[in-house]
């Protein structure tokens, strides 16, 4: 599924205009949703939506309790 976000359009929204757009994402399935979120997660941070970035875990420590 391909997903193409048009930056040339904008709208300003209402809050009763948000809930339209929830009950929208709630019809589709959660694995639809996730790709979703992927997608916009890559268009905000830019990098391309089939090779994410690899986490730094050079700025995590794991310590024993």
């Amino acid at each position: 599924m391909a997903y193409r976000l048009d930056r040339n359009a904008f709208k300003g929204h209402s809050a009763d205009d948000a809930a339209d757009y929830t009950a929208f994402y709630k019809k589709m399935k959660w694995l639809e949703r996730l790709k979703v979120s992927s997608y916009l997660n890559s268009v905000a941070f830019q990098y391309p939506p089939d090779a994410p970035p690899r986490m730094d875990k050079t700025k995590f420590k794991a310590r024993a309790r």
